[in-house]
């Protein structure tokens, strides 16, 4: 409640007077012509701002001429506030739509007598290099700036230089000479080499460029062999190499010859860095020597700083495709066990050592290799990596330190990934958590206890007898209101709803909430219910939500817990279900549905325009659409019983053909429940494609909703309308994909039930008995036994992205139709800025982005005339990458027709696996066809009865070219 709060009054800006982007130009232009100088950097301070609330290239491109005319009147200090905006606002440079003014302008500074204002200058024209990389003058300028006299004017020329070679090739090949030349040079003194050296990073647009520039780092290396030196350069080295891609083998010897052979530890520390950079970038480079060698400067190393260096490198390989290469025996070489490897025995020897980095990353090691490695002999390596994990947990959780928390988080994380893994490990480490858990301080409690519920998730191995130690766990955690206190109780109730997978006792819920009226705020009741509603425990929700109404200061959030309490309550009904009790089971899901209708209601007052509570709203209405289809099922089914087929049905039946003919009107029913099932899968479909931001959980549990629709339309079909053709062979489930939760475990397993049952009453009794209603009956009650789980994106967004567009040409009013004339053609510019939250690609990135633009006629004005169908409609459809979360294109429309006709632009997103988002927006222009004055003036001659002139028949002759 306090974080969306927060957003909310974030996002409406308060405090500050809401201004159309012209006039909120207009007020920073005031500031600038200002005769204060403070009023000026005030002014320009603030376009940042602007920027980022108006990303549209009209606003940029006026805003930053301003400001160049700012850089070319003002003095030092504020052409340095404007090179600031231009660094911080790099995004928007390439929507500057007059660069050639924008850069004239700027230019006209390296021209002073002021080496100051020069060097400003040089870093304005580096900071723009992305939008200017082949001007030939600023090259010039940059050429010359390097032999100045002054330091700060050369300190801003290999600025520039160094952003210059990064974007222009031809930059880069004629300032590599004169670069190696200063290095080079004696008059050059070492603190300017020291600069200069990193230029040669961006030498990699060609192999000759690069070949040149690392024999030069070479021969520096050898020449220069001071630390500093060195260090600079083998750093440039191992960049130049990541960039130019071939060189990287090379590399990683060089980094290890140094490591190995350079007695001084800062080289040491360098090449250790560097190999971290290469480990990350290109493990498949890595041969099986190169690990051994770095292997075996670890084991020899007396360092323990050196050591725990090394060792991050080898777990960062350890998790990668290096580790199989190193495992893997070369041909004709006599194959030897994993344990007598210098790795292994580097792991197992650190995972006991005095300084904590050193045995988690041993530690890291010996999982990653368990994990990865698929051999006979790996028993003694994974009770290895449990004993370490296991004397890392009681070491860490001992100890309040920010280091020790650390290792605590790593050594967690190897757990669930051992786990996940091997399940037969999964009983021991889950004992060991649990003894921990009552010795530990309450910072790693909260952190084991995630441990906990992360490994419960994935297999049920938190049993009954384990709910004991929990509930005595959270009684002691004392009254105490700290912050640790209240997060230790959320994750304890979390590990507590996931161990209990059925319904809750009486006795642990009396427990859980006595402790929260004792111990706890608001804020902490509320994740506690959140919790509950995720894991399916809808009764503790319900009685949750409850108290805590009359806790909050808006209207929208009581309206919001109000819902979520109804919802608790409708599926709670659901829980009383009982299989072969249909008449039951119809009241339980009508008093269900009374509470959803309620919630809804009350979900739909939550709402403010700035948080629509899209998707919450789209889920509950398919939840109760779902429940009405699944209420309409059960009836149709007991029709067979409560209206049987008349006297004439096997006539009708003969006649027809159709042999369900025999069963009276529920074939008819059965055919509109199937359409009304397929319906609703299509319908969670598009669901799933809208919620481009939510998490896998939220879309798995959307998936599975589908599913369920898709399984009982087959069922209807496979047993009722078509036995002949029902394929069994689709929709058998793939036994071997991993399942993420226990609600995912319970669906699947009743799915495969059900196909089961629908398989063995397959083309029996045909053609409707009551087995077969039966079947569908219990299968409706088995998927609503399953109680739902409302997943994270229900309660949190923590990803957030949304596109806004700008068509042009626009009508001053939206409502005014922009006129054309029928004989042109309409060029249609849209412009589009992604935004994104705080946390942007957390889940998926955007690829591109998909625009649909279409047209209809809505009003036709004159008479009728036969055009070709294809001047009909306009459809047309782009894709667009976006560059700097902008994207703009153009659309050339067609309005032959004369009248009033509407034209939408539609944006979906395409992400990085090709997977389209239906996210919207969508946008409307009205654009009004009307008749050029010739062809008026033509017509109005021809109903009169006058041929037209010579004069104006000639214009016609013309008028074709």
């Amino acid at each position: 409640m306090a974080a969306s709060g927060k957003s909310f009054l974030a996002d409406a800006g308060y405090g500050e007077q809401e201004l159309d982007a012209n006039s909120a130009l207009m007020e920073l232009d005031k500031g600038l012509r200002s005769g204060k100088l403070g009023e000026q950097c005030e002014a320009v301070v603030r376009f940042p701002r602007l920027f980022q609330k108006y990303p549209f290239p009209i606003l940029i491109n006026s805003a930053f001429l301003k400001l160049a005319d700012v850089f070319r009147v003002g003095n030092n200090f504020l052409r340095l506030c404007v090179l600031k905006v231009t660094q911080q606002s790099e995004k928007h440079l390439e929507k500057i739509l007059n660069v050639d003014e924008f850069v004239k302008r700027v230019f006209s500074v390296i021209h002073s007598n002021d080496p100051v204002a020069r060097a400003i200058t040089l870093r304005m024209l580096g900071s723009m290099a992305s939008i200017i990389p082949e001007r030939k003058n600023a090259h010039h300028s940059i050429r010359q700036s390097l032999d100045s006299h002054d330091n700060v004017e050369v300190e801003a020329a290999i600025f520039a230089a160094a952003n210059f070679s990064a974007q222009s090739k031809d930059f880069a090949a004629g300032i590599c000479n004169k670069i190696s030349e200063m290095i080079q040079g004696l008059a050059t003194p070492v603190d300017l080499k020291l600069k200069l050296i990193p230029i040669l990073q961006h030498m990699h647009h060609d192999a000759s460029l690069a070949s040149s520039s690392r024999q030069l780092l070479q021969q520096l290396v050898t020449s220069y062999p001071s630390t500093k030196m060195v260090i600079v350069t083998l750093h440039t080295f191992t960049l130049l190499a990541a960039s130019s891609l071939v060189d990287i083998p090379k590399q990683i010897q060089l980094l290890l010859q140094y490591l190995k052979n350079d007695p001084r530890k800062a080289v040491k520390r360098l090449a250790i860095q560097d190999l971290k950079l290469l480990a990350n970038k290109t493990p498949h480079t890595w041969s099986r020597e190169n690990i051994q060698a770095l292997c075996e400067s670890a084991l020899h190393t007396p360092y323990d700083s050196l050591k725990l260096g090394m060792l991050s490198v080898l777990s960062v390989l350890s998790g990668t495709i290096a580790i199989k290469q190193y495992f893997s025996t070369a041909p004709g070489t006599a194959a030897t066990t994993t344990r007598s490897f210098d790795l292994v025995k580097l792991a197992q020897e650190c995972c006991y050592h005095n300084n904590r980095g050193i045995a988690a990353h041993g530690v890291r090691i010996l999982t990653n290799i368990s994990a990865s490695c698929q051999e006979k002999d790996l028993l003694p390596l994974e009770q290895d990596a449990v004993f370490g994990l296991e004397a890392l947990l009681v070491l860490c959780s001992q100890d309040d330190s920010p280091g020790a928390q650390a290792t605590l988080k790593i050594t967690l994380t190897c757990m669930v990934k051992l786990v996940k893994c091997r399940p037969h490990l999964s009983q021991s480490v889950v004992e060991s958590l649990l003894t921990q858990l009552h010795s530990a301080q309450d910072a790693a409690r909260i952190l084991m206890c995630h441990c906990l519920a992360a490994i419960a998730m994935q297999l049920p191995v938190l049993a009954d007898g384990m709910l004991g130690d929990l509930m005595d766990l959270y009684k002691l955690i004392g009254r105490s209101a700290t912050d640790k206190k209240q997060e230790l109780l959320v994750s304890l109730a979390t590990v507590i709803f996931v161990s209990s997978q059925k319904a809750l006792s009486p006795e642990i819920k009396t427990v859980i909430k006595q402790q929260l009226e004792n111990a706890s705020n608001g804020w902490t009741a509320y994740r506690i219910a959140r919790q509950a509603s995720r894991m399916g425990n809808h009764d503790m929700a319900r009685e949750l939500y409850q108290s805590l109404l009359t806790q909050v200061a808006s209207e929208h959030f009581y309206f919001w817990l109000n819902s979520l309490k109804e919802f608790s309550h409708a599926e709670q009904c659901l829980t009383g279900l009982q299989e072969d009790n249909y008449s039951s089971a119809l009241s339980c899901i009508a008093e269900a549905l009374k509470s959803y209708h309620k919630g809804i209601a009350s979900l739909t007052a939550a709402s403010t325009p700035l948080n629509p509570l899209s998707f919450q709203c789209g889920f509950v209405k398919l939840r109760i659409d779902l429940l009405q289809a699944f209420s309409q099922l059960i009836c149709t089914c007991n029709s067979l019983k409560t209206s049987p087929p008349p006297a004439i049905a096997t006539t009708i039946a003969m006649t027809s053909g159709n042999d369900l003919q025999r069963c009276g009107r529920i074939s008819n029913q059965m055919k509109h429940s199937m359409e009304e099932f397929r319906n609703l899968a299509t319908r969670y479909g598009e669901l799933y494609q809208a919620s481009f931001d939510a998490d896998s959980a939220t879309l798995r549990n959307v998936e599975l909703q589908q599913q369920s629709c898709l399984l009982i339309s087959h069922a209807i079909e496979a047993l009722i309308l078509d036995p002949e053709s029902a394929n069994f062979q689709e929709y058998s489930s793939n036994g071997t994909a991993h399942v993420e939760s226990e609600y995912e475990r319970r669906m699947m397993s009743v799915f495969n039930h059900v196909l089961e049952e629908v398989e063995s009453l397959n083309r029996k009794y045909a053609p409707v008995s009551y087995l077969h209603t039966a079947c569908l009956c219990n299968a409706v009650i088995a998927l609503l036994k399953v109680p739902l789980s409302f997943q994270r994106y229900f309660f949190q967004k923590l990803q957030s992205t949304s596109i806004k567009l700008a068509l042009s040409p626009s009508p001053r009013n939206p409502a005014e139709p922009i006129a054309v004339q029928n004989n042109q053609q309409l060029a249609l510019k849209v412009e589009g800025v992604v935004q994104h939250g705080s946390k942007p690609g957390l889940f998926r990135k955007i690829q591109s982005v998909c625009l649909n633009v279409s047209s209809v006629l809505q009003s036709k004005s004159g008479q009728d005339y036969k055009i070709p169908i294809d001047n009909m409609t306009n459809e047309m459809e782009q894709r667009v990458e976006p560059h700097n979360d902008y994207f703009s294109t153009q659309f050339l429309l067609n309005f032959v027709i004369l009248g009033t006709h509407n034209i939408t632009v539609e944006s979906s997103v395409i992400d990085s696996n090709g997977i389209v988002w239906k996210t919207g927006p969508k946008t409307t222009i009205f654009v009004k066809s009307l008749e050029d004055p010739y062809s008026q003036q033509v017509r109005l001659q021809q109903q009169q009865g006058q041929p037209p002139s010579q004069q104006q028949q000639q214009r016609t002759a013309y008028s074709r070219f």
